[in-house]
């Protein structure tokens, strides 16, 4: 075991009582506050079947990056379809969905369609339960739905080779757990005047450092922070994702958990980077939402053209942003289907002024979307 003498913000005598520069962190928090609302406003605006799709949208992409933050791959549709039977939403082409994603899933609905109850150990506890319902992290059996205690050692976060392995941060021992927790649950379920949004930055920071659990504990802390923004939002009703931009982010983000966990309790600088970091979620969500509209509004143009299965699946896999070419290869291997099945289905989205064939002949002839719904 490597051990460190760093010291850690949570070793301060005053630990918890976090100070900001408000002169930096006012003017962010109020374009941050000006954008949820006029987000929340331009949905409400839409239709229902518009907004269930949004809304489908985003908490499918929220759960899948939150756990690709921490390396593991979800499969998409498994998401999708998983959410979609929980909130009770009749979609076609629903499919089974494993058991982990499943957990992930209930996590992420509890913390966001029931944010305004209160967060509790147990509620904790069934949280990790559903992230590790085999027991196991990967193959290493851990402690599930109970604290963390330090019988293999302290935790500590590691990166680096064996030999030459690097500690980011080490936890506070397993045998004060039960105290920084209960502090944690009266703050987080008190009254004060502090804004919400603000809250759910010092939540996320909060509980990370903590660190209570085996493992699981930063999407549990993205899930608390999701869970404090649908407060701010006072609606389940989730339009955008930090844990999306926190993938894209992913360095800067380990990078700046790191820096404010071995400096002061002055964690002006964490709040900063969650603002602008949830500022530029926002943006990213302004985009898919136009890609949900321009969807809806595809299939609106689309609605007297008769499709099957198959056809819908690749229209809508174009519509979502369709990664590489298609080429009728592709369409058969997604598809599973023939050469010759795909052949047909793609030549009759031609002749219906769906599809169209892309300037490379040949071998290499591939597919698009016809972009403009005009010429109908």
């Amino acid at each position: 075991m490597v051990f460190s003498m760093t010291k850690y913000i949570y070793q301060d005598p005053d630990w918890a009582a976090f100070t900001w520069d408000n002169s930096e962190i006012t003017s962010l928090l109020a374009a941050v506050r000006h954008r949820q609302g006029r987000l929340l406003g331009n949905m409400e605006a839409l239709g229902f079947n518009l907004r269930s799709e949004a809304l489908l949208t985003s908490l499918t992409l929220n759960v899948i990056k939150s756990s690709e933050i921490e390396g593991e791959l979800l499969n998409a549709e498994q998401v999708r379809s998983s959410i979609a039977r929980r909130l009770g939403m009749d979609i076609a082409g629903l499919i089974a969905s494993d058991r982990n994603i499943d957990g992930v899933v209930e996590m992420m609905l509890d913390a966001t369609q029931k944010f305004n109850e209160q967060l509790t150990e147990e509620r904790l506890f069934g949280w990790h339960s559903s992230l590790f319902p085999s027991g196991r992290s990967g193959m290493y059996k851990i402690k599930v739905g109970e604290w963390r205690d330090d019988s293999k050692g302290g935790m500590q976060v590691i990166s680096g080779e064996y030999g030459k392995e690097k500690i980011h941060f080490e936890a506070p021992a397993a045998n004060t757990l039960r105290t920084e927790i209960a502090k944690f649950l009266d703050w987080f379920n008190g009254k004060n005047m502090l804004d919400p949004v603000l809250k759910a930055a010092i939540a996320h920071l909060w509980f990370i450092t903590i660190h209570p659990f085996d493992d699981g504990n930063g999407r549990i802390a993205r899930a608390i922070a999701d869970m404090m923004l649908a407060r701010a939002d006072e609606s389940a009703q989730r339009f955008y994702s930090m844990s999306a931009q926190i993938q894209k982010e992913r360095n800067q983000y380990y990078d700046i958990l790191e820096s404010t966990q071995k400096a002061t309790l002055d964690i002006s600088n964490w709040m900063s980077w969650f603002l602008e970091c949830l500022n530029r979620s926002l943006d990213a969500t302004e985009i898919l939402l136009s890609r949900v509209l321009a969807k809806a509004k595809f299939w609106d143009y689309a609605a007297d053209i008769a499709f099957n299965d198959r056809q819908k699946t690749m229209i809508n896999k174009l519509l979502d942003n369709f990664e590489g070419k298609l080429t009728t290869a592709k369409w058969a291997k997604i598809t599973k289907c023939s050469h010759d099945t795909a052949i047909r289905d793609i030549q009759y989205l031609i002749d219906k002024l769906i599809l169209t064939k892309e300037d490379a002949g040949g071998r290499s002839t591939s597919y698009c979307l016809i972009t403009s719904t005009d010429s109908k």
